[in-house]
Formats: C-alpha cells, sequence, structure tokens
C-alpha cells in the first residue's frame, strides 16, 4: 500500500470513527474524482442574459412560430383592413341576403346583405384594437399598483391590497355588463377599454406584487441601497426591470382574454353598436342562422376562436421560456 492510499484511510478513520459492521466508509483520492471536469465553464463563450436565453428557446419552439406567425398576420390584418378586402363592409343589399359565395365575395352574404368576408376582417381591427389597447393600460396600471403594494409593504402594502380585495370580487364581464349600461349611445371604442381595464386591472396587480416581493429581497436591491441608491431609484432601476418576466407572461395571456371579453359585451348587444363592424356584433346577429346558414355564423367565429388561440398559445410558449420550472413536460 502506497503513502497517499495509507494517506486516504487515515482521513477516513478521522473523520468517520468506528463504523459498525457492513457501513465502511471508503473516500476516493482527490486526483481519482473527475471534480474539474464536472464543474468545469467554458470561458471562451460570452455570458447571456435571461432574455436571450429565453430568445433561444422560443425561435426553437414550434409551438410559438406558429402562433407568432397567426399573431402577426392577424396584427397585420387589423391595422391594413383594406389590403386584405376592398369591399365596405356596410354596403349592405338585401337582393344579395344569404347569397352562398361567388368570385369576389368568398364568405357569401349575411342577412342584410353584407359581404360576410369583408366583415370578417374590418372587424379584426376593432376586436384587435380593444385587445391590445386594454392588455397595455391594465398592465401599466395594474403593474404600478402592485409593484407601489409589494416594495413598501406596510400600511401602503395593506390599503392597496384591500382596494384590489374589492375589485377582484367583482366579476369582470358583470360588472362591465352594469357600467356600460350608462354609455350605450357611445360608439367610442374608449368606453369598452376602459371599462375592461377598471375591471381587468387586479390579476396584474396581483402578479407584479409578488414578483417585486421576491426581487427586492435579493443581493442587488442590498448592495444598491448600500451604494446610496433612494428607494424610488430602486424600484424603478432595479426591481420592476427584474420583474417583468411573470407581468410580460400575463400580459400575453390576456390579450385573448380581452378579445373575447369585447366580443362577449357586443354579443349581449351592450358593447358597441351595430353601426361598429367587430366580430362579437356579427355573431350575435347571426345567432338565429345557425340550423338555416350556419357559414355567416361560422366565419367570424372561426376568426375570434383563431386570434384568442394564438396569443394563448404564445402566451404559454412564452411562460415556458421566461420560466422553465412552469414547464408541465
Amino acid at each position: 500500500m502506497n503513502e497517499s492510499s495509507e494517506q486516504n484511510e487515515s482521513q477516513a478513520r478521522v473523520y468517520f470513527p468506528d463504523p459498525l459492521p457492513g457501513q465502511e466508509r471508503f473516500v476516493a483520492p482527490i486526483d481519482e474524482t473527475p471534480l474539474r471536469e464536472v464543474d468545469s465553464v467554458d470561458e471562451d463563450v460570452p455570458p447571456t442574459s435571461m432574455w436571450a436565453d429565453a430568445w433561444k428557446t422560443l425561435r426553437r419552439n414550434p409551438l410559438f412560430i406558429i402562433s407568432a406567425i397567426l399573431a402577426i398576420v392577424v396584427i397585420l390584418v387589423a391595422l391594413f383592413p383594406n389590403l386584405f378586402a376592398r369591399q365596405d363592409p356596410m354596403a349592405c343589399s338585401l337582393s344579395d341576403s344569404l347569397e352562398p359565395g361567388r368570385p369576389g365575395h368568398p364568405f357569401g352574404f349575411d342577412l342584410q346583405g353584407c359581404d360576410v368576408y369583408s366583415r370578417v376582417i374590418h372587424g379584426a381591427r376593432t376586436s384587435v384594437a380593444i385587445g391590445i389597447m386594454t392588455t397595455i393600460l391594465v398592465t401599466v396600471f395594474g403593474g404600478l399598483i402592485g409593484a407601489i403594494a409589494g416594495f413598501f409593504g406596510g400600511w401602503v402594502d395593506a390599503v392597496l391590497s384591500r382596494i384590489t380585495d374589492i375589485f377582484f370580487a367583482i366579476p369582470m364581464i358583470l360588472g362591465a355588463i352594469v357600467l356600460l349600461q350608462m354609455f350605450r349611445t357611445s360608439t367610442s371604442l374608449w368606453k369598452i377599454i376602459l371599462t375592461l381595464t377598471l375591471f381587468g386591472w387586479v390579476n396584474m396587480a396581483r402578479i407584479t406584487r409578488s414578483a417585486v416581493l421576491e426581487a427586492k429581497n435579493l443581493e442587488f436591491n442590498t448592495a444598491s441601497t448600500a451604494l446610496g441608491s433612494t428607494p424610488l431609484r430602486n424600484l424603478f432601476r432595479h426591481i420592476m426591470p427584474n420583474s417583468l418576466a411573470p407581468v410580460i407572461v400575463m400580459a400575453t395571456m390576456s390579450l385573448g382574454t380581452y378579445i373575447v371579453s369585447e366580443a362577449t359585451l357586443s354579443f349581449l348587444g351592450i358593447g358597441l353598436p351595430s353601426t361598429v363592424v367587430s366580430w362579437g356584433g356579427d355573431i350575435s346577429t347571426a345567432q338565429n342562422l345557425l340550423t338555416t346558414n350556419p357559414s355567416v355564423l361560422f366565419y367570424p367565429s372561426a376568426a375570434l376562436a383563431i386570434t384568442v388561440l394564438a396569443f394563448i398559445m404564445m402566451g404559454d410558449a412564452v411562460k415556458d421560456a421566461l420560466d422553465p420550472k412552469s414547464r408541465t413536460a
């Protein structure tokens, strides 16, 4: 037995004295343990941020690619509807009522003789605009409330949390129905956007508060405070940027929810008036034709379903990329 083996056995006797029968321990020599290979780091690879790693994951995810393509197509249709449909969606002729599709009018005509294809294309602008604007306002307002509550804590957190609980107890659609009854004569999209924002900011505030509570106890906040940074500077310069991941995921997945909410309100007849082209209004108008002419109902419903599905799938892909621990497979 060589000298190194005797030294290892002596170390084993020091650290693990008097083992019971069958429990003898062996300490491998350091030169036989490949710790250097296991713990080695390739210093030639440039460091990457969380966002770079997330983008690297997203661009390899087929779910994200498909949903992003669908979302881009929907946004292009909403921004430039005249490039996809030249027919005026409000130009209707009763002589074309419920006529099937023909060249230039692939989806046929509805009960009033309006071109269904043109109304589906132009309806995207209304629904997508309301969804995007509502998501932006909800993210800004709810994120700010949640960040302030989580960062300052104490009575500030208590007051804002109780206000959040009050709004959380009110169902969004029910609250919107009651509030919109006062603005039934208005044709502005902002009445829908502000109403959905009023009842939809609660979840965003709760998510942001949780993220800020976690981030403010990390070392970078303590180091910044020790260097003389003010609390507000810490909040907006360090903590909020490091809390954006769950906020972005929540915003992406909520976009489809607000599009559905607008369609639901228009379907119930208390959202946008009939003079504004929207998917929800067309679905409401065509519901009585389900048994006789289902295609009139199918096309706006399919456009709504595809749009919502695209944003929900994108939200799932973004969630997996920014929070790998939440992956289910």
